[in-house]
């Protein structure tokens, strides 16, 4: 038969026993702590009014009325501007984003392919898919500003209907500058100059 030794259990010393109860407390804030700052802060796309039909593809060319924030005080940096055009219906209203790696910053490039025609959004972008510690000089976006912006989705355009009513628009410009070219002050036309004639 084995024989058992017994150890006697010392006594816990008078306030240790609250120093191991601050300890497993302390431990537990920490790994919350630390749980927390390892999620990552992603960007968020709220839909205020629903779109309608597919999102946009790489490529494509999305048309859009929007309004950019800063998300801690709502100081407003930017806003789109409708673009008079001397010829009507080429090109909606709205400013053109083409869908493509590094024609914007990461946030609105990933947010815009979760967006419809049609319809409104609130989008937030953390400071790391924005501007980061090196926003644009001169600009008045802080540095590690995360940004929030109103969006409109007026449409979307594939880009070769992009590439081919540009081109309409600048044929259209240049005909228009030869048009004036060739008028006087008052919308005459000029009398062609004759040319020198050698003695």
């Amino acid at each position: 038969m084995t024989e058992i030794t017994r150890v006697p259990i010392q006594p816990v010393a008078k306030g240790s026993l609250t120093k191991l109860w601050i300890g497993v407390i302390l431990a537990i804030l920490v790994g919350a702590g630390l749980a927390w700052a390892a999620i990552p802060r992603g960007l968020s796309v709220d839909t205020v009014v629903a779109g309608t039909g597919p999102t946009p593809k790489i490529g494509e060319v999305v048309w859009v009325k929007y309004k950019g924030s800063l998300a801690a005080d709502g100081t407003v940096f930017d806003e789109s501007r409708d673009i008079p055009l001397p010829v009507q219906g080429l090109f909606p209203e709205g400013s053109p984003f083409p869908l493509e790696e590094g024609a914007t910053i990461p946030g609105f490039f990933n947010g815009l392919q979760q967006m419809q025609k049609g319809g409104k959004y609130t989008l937030f972008i953390p400071a790391e898919q924005a501007y980061g510690a090196s926003p644009p000089q001169g600009s008045p976006i802080p540095a590690n500003a995360d940004l929030k912006f109103d969006i409109e989705v007026v449409d979307i355009m594939s880009r070769a209907t992009f590439d081919r009513n540009l081109q309409v628009l600048q044929q259209t410009m240049q005909a228009q500058m030869g048009q004036q070219g060739q008028q006087g002050p008052q919308g005459q036309p000029q009398a062609p100059q004759a040319a020198p004639q050698g003695r």
